[in-house]
């Protein structure tokens, strides 16, 4: 019998039905202006843009332009690429206009999808951002719809890592930026760290579409994205401590790998203590639990967590003798991504390679906050639904189930269990060798590097010939995917998220045209591309009698998400597939979520090796447990994202004060506020209210005025004239400070004191920003053990937060006020001595290039055009003081006796 919830769901369809059959109408106009948009010249294409961003500045909304720039859109990708959107990719471009995800499965064309909103969006002339998870896939689209955006007159930028500035600057000037969010959200940092307006990337956060997007907003939000600085070198202390890891025995320690954490007993507590003393890192009579011991304490706690949580070739590889950490999602490196507060180095130190110094940070954001920062924001992937909740929750994005162009005819299996993980790959290989003999492609999805090699081994063995894509290839990517779906191939991967390339049955025509030509460039390109579609029509022909695609998945992931995402790499657009997934006892998910009961039913169910236990039941118990790590991992991002919540406001705050200085023509009104509520504070301090003049310190006002203010005024002698309180006293020092700072302007010129002013505002505010980012840190660390004192540490750690905020403001104002009293014009005397100073900094330069230059060639000579700053023919005092060895000032290269130094 079915449920009430069924019945209803039969009678007025599911909110998603709904919302699909909301757009019908929208999709209909579009497809009546089709004749009328085909008809129109390349040239009125782009006239049609011009026409529409006048409207739009007139006053018309988005959605008013949206069926004609669609159908603008639809045919200027036709012409510039052969691709004519198919209905549900309009559908997919109208919710991303919305502000929604888009669910859209594998081969569905999501690219071409975003161009639709995206040319809409930007014909306001605030830009739009495509959002892409690698370098690779940014750079590639950037370059295929950027046809469709030329053919259109607009514009396309692409942003990468090391991008020259006056690139990277007119990427985000462009009509449609493509860029990796890594990229975006240190630019964002960048940004404010600038003390030019003109220095600054990019120009506002109006509308974003972020591919993969669950990759990006869910997997990867609890990373915070940081720029940081060196700060001291603790290489020693990580050596010393990474020796004493190995000798702690299993009692010592706890590990739960539910929440991957990991910490010390009683008696390992002990046993460190002991060790500690023994080696000098610890103090006599001083113990672990002394606040003295902290810092120690916790950086044997790191080498714990990089000894028995971090595996070599699972979270991370060692490669040019760097530790390199691997994307536990994606299955990709991440090069220039290290751990913090000290785990990186502990790591470092285990595997023996070179230890890098801790760093500081300057400046950070999460993806959660700087994905925040847009007016609009949507999303596009192949498997939202199952975190609709955070979605919504967090970033207010619906996500709409766009239905598929063609019915999915893919075959999906029930799970398949063994007892351990010895019978489980020996019926994998099985599987794969049947697949492969009658010509069937296989993508085998794995977990880690470690098992992807392990099951290559098992193969190679059985002579089965296969590619496999992990870190270690991601250079040779895009080739490995295209050639996935050949016939007989065999593809093992780590992971299939966000890899931008479709598997397509029978191998994929552009690479193969591309080899054919690379390989004969003499060949007539038409011919070559005729010849190879033949070929490639009747290979996806066997291909589809094989059975198409066969996803065969070795493990659960902790994510449903990820595991849907390996099965939709198969039966892409109507193509025939099948997945099955082999799991055994030994798994971590299975281990970690109750095996030992299913160990029990299948011992009574009396199983022969090899066997495997298949059951509706065992998929369902299964997705419950994912269910549950699921929600644990969204609270845990949840909790993470109130505590960032406090600092985002901050950094909202700081960074719009920065963007105002920047814009100020004039700042001295904001310095003086700044001076004059500093001499209040002095005058409280010193003289306080309701008190009598003999109560007053004066002397101590006196020393506090010379040392903040930079000033000498007799304000032991004013607090004794006759009838004097503290109210003109203040007077009298904001007078004093005001003709102060105007001979200072009237000494500089006022244009320069205007960037003196501005310079010293924004490096105080920097240099405050850091210290308070790294008291936050502490904080945070700390404000957890108030829970047992029965209080809430997001409570604490807000109100902490906001009175370190104050004093940081108060700091600010004293420290911006101090330094410009110190500053002052230089007299001759120092003018020559700084230029001396640069002199001997560009012969000590030029003397280090010749060594190098020496080293490289065996001559001595310097590179060309390396002179001495002031370098005067005629006059030979500009010449500085040259040995007959040396390389001769004028920078010619030659020595100096050879050159101007000749007798």
């Amino acid at each position: 019998m079915l449920g009430i919830g069924k019945i209803a769901k039969k009678v007025f369809g599911s909110p998603n039905d709904r919302k699909i059959k909301a757009t019908r109408p929208t999709v209909e106009k579009i497809n009546a202006l089709e004749d009328e948009f085909h008809a129109l010249s390349d040239d009125g294409l782009k006239q049609k843009t011009e026409e529409f961003k006048k409207r739009v500045a007139d006053g018309e909304t988005l959605d008013a332009i949206l069926p004609e720039a669609f159908a603008n859109c639809r045919e200027a990708a036709r012409r510039a690429l052969g691709l004519r959107a198919f209905d549900v990719q309009l559908m997919g471009g109208i919710f991303l206009h919305q502000g929604n995800i888009a669910e859209m499965k594998t081969g569905e064309g999501k690219t071409l999808v975003a161009t639709f909103p995206a040319y809409l969006n930007a014909l306001t002339g605030k830009g739009v951002h495509i959002v892409t998870v690698n370098d690779y896939l940014a750079r590639r689209d950037a370059d295929w719809m950027g046809k469709v955006y030329g053919a259109l007159g607009m514009t396309t930028g692409v942003v990468y890592p090391q991008q020259p500035d006056q690139e990277k600057q007119a990427a985000y000037q462009a009509d449609i930026t493509y860029a990796t969010n890594n990229e975006l959200g240190f630019d964002y940092l960048r940004d404010n760290m600038k003390s030019e307006l003109n220095q600054m990337y990019q120009r506002g956060h109006n509308f974003a579409i972020v591919d993969e997007v669950d990759s990006i907003l869910i997997d990867e939000a609890r990373t915070p994205l940081i720029i940081s600085g060196p700060s001291q070198d603790r290489s020693e202390l990580y050596v010393t401590i990474d020796k004493v890891i190995p000798e702690v025995q299993d009692d010592h320690f706890t590990l739960d790998e539910k929440t991957r954490n990991v910490t010390f007993t009683d008696e390992g507590n002990e046993f460190l203590e002991q060790r500690l003393h023994e080696l000098g890192l610890l103090p006599e009579g001083q113990t672990l639990y002394d606040p003295e011991s902290t810092t120690i304490v916790h950086h044997v706690n790191q080498g714990l967590r990089a000894h028995k949580l971090f595996h070599r070739d699972k979270e991370y590889i060692v490669r040019n003798g760097e530790v390199v950490l691997i994307d536990e999602f994606t299955g990709r490196m991440m090069a220039g991504r290290r751990l913090s507060e000290g785990l990186h180095q502990a790591i470092e130190a285990k595997e023996g390679c070179n230890i890098q110094p801790e760093n500081v940070t300057l400046a950070s954001v999460t993806f959660q906050n700087y994905f925040r920062l847009y007016d609009k924001l949507a999303g596009m992937t192949g498997t939202a639904l199952t975190e609709a909740d955070e979605f919504d929750d967090i970033y207010k994005l619906g996500v709409v189930e766009v239905p598929t162009n063609l019915p999915i005819a893919r075959i999906d299996e029930h799970d398949a269990v063994y007892r351990t993980a010895q019978e489980k790959y020996a019926a994998i290989v099985e599987e794969i060798k049947a697949s492969h003999e009658k010509g069937q492609p296989v993508l085998v999805g794995t977990t880690s590097i470690e098992k992807s090699e392990f099951l290559s081994d098992l193969l190679t063995k059985e002579g089965i010939t296969h590619n496999v894509l992990n870190a270690r290839q991601h250079e040779q990517e895009a080739q490995i995917v295209g050639d996935a779906g050949k016939l007989g191939a065999v593809t093992i991967a780590t992971n299939m998220a966000g890899r931008g390339t479709d598997i397509k049955l029978g191998g994929n025509v552009e690479m193969k045209v591309l080899e054919a030509l690379a390989a004969d460039p003499d060949a007539n390109p038409d011919e070559v591309r005729a010849r190879i579609e033949a070929e490639h029509a009747e290979e996806e022909a066997k291909v589809k009698e094989a059975g198409g695609l066969f996803v065969l998945a070795t493990e659960r992931h902790e994510s449903r998400r990820i595991d849907n995402q390996l099965r939709g790499r198969s039966g892409r657009q109507g193509d025939p597939g099948r997945s099955a997934f082999f799991l055994s006892l030994d798994d971590d998910l299975m281990r970690i979520f109750g095996s030992e009961r299913l160990d029990k039913v299948l011992s009574t169910l009396g199983m022969k090796e090899g066997e495997a236990i298949v059951h509706p039941w065992v998929n369902k118990s299964l997705e419950r447990a994912q269910g549950k790590v699921e929600g644990r991992n969204f609270d845990i991002r949840k909790q993470l994202l109130k505590f960032d919540d406090v600092m985002n406001d901050q950094r909202k705050v700081v960074f719009s004060q920065r963007r105002e200085i920047m814009e100020a023509e004039d700042l001295s009104d904001v310095t003086e506020d700044m001076r004059n509520q500093v001499i209040d504070d002095l005058v409280e301090t010193f003289m306080p209210p309701k008190t009598y003049a003999e109560q007053w310190d004066t002397e101590g006002l006196h020393a506090a005025v010379i040392e903040k203010l930079n000033l000498d005024v007799p304000v032991i002698d004013w607090a004794k004239e006759e009838g004097v309180d503290d109210e003109a006293i203040r007077e009298r020092l904001y007078e004093a400070t005001a003709k102060q700072m105007a001979e200072k302007a009237e000494a500089f010129g006022p244009e320069t004191m205007r960037t003196i002013e501005k310079q010293i505002l924004l490096q105080t505010i920097d240099g405050k920003w850091r210290e308070h980012l790294l008291t936050l840190e502490h904080l945070r660390s700390v404000v957890g053990f108030r829970g047992y004192a029965q209080r809430d540490p997001l409570n604490e750690y807000k109100s902490e937060a906001f009175q370190l905020f104050e004093g940081m403001l108060d700091g600010l104002r004293a420290e911006v006020t101090q330094k410009l009293g110190q500053v002052r014009p230089m007299n001759k005397e120092e003018q020559e001595q700084l230029m001396q100073q640069m002199l001997q900094q560009q012969q000590a330069l030029a003397e280090a290039q010749r060594k190098a230059a020496e080293k490289i060639t065996g001559k001595s000579e310097l590179p060309k055009g390396v002179s001495v700053a002031g370098f005067d023919e005629a006059d030979p005092n500009t010449w500085g003081n040259p040995g007959r060895n040396d390389p001769c000032p004028c920078g010619s290269g030659k020595k100096f006796k050879h050159c101007h130094g000749k007798f």
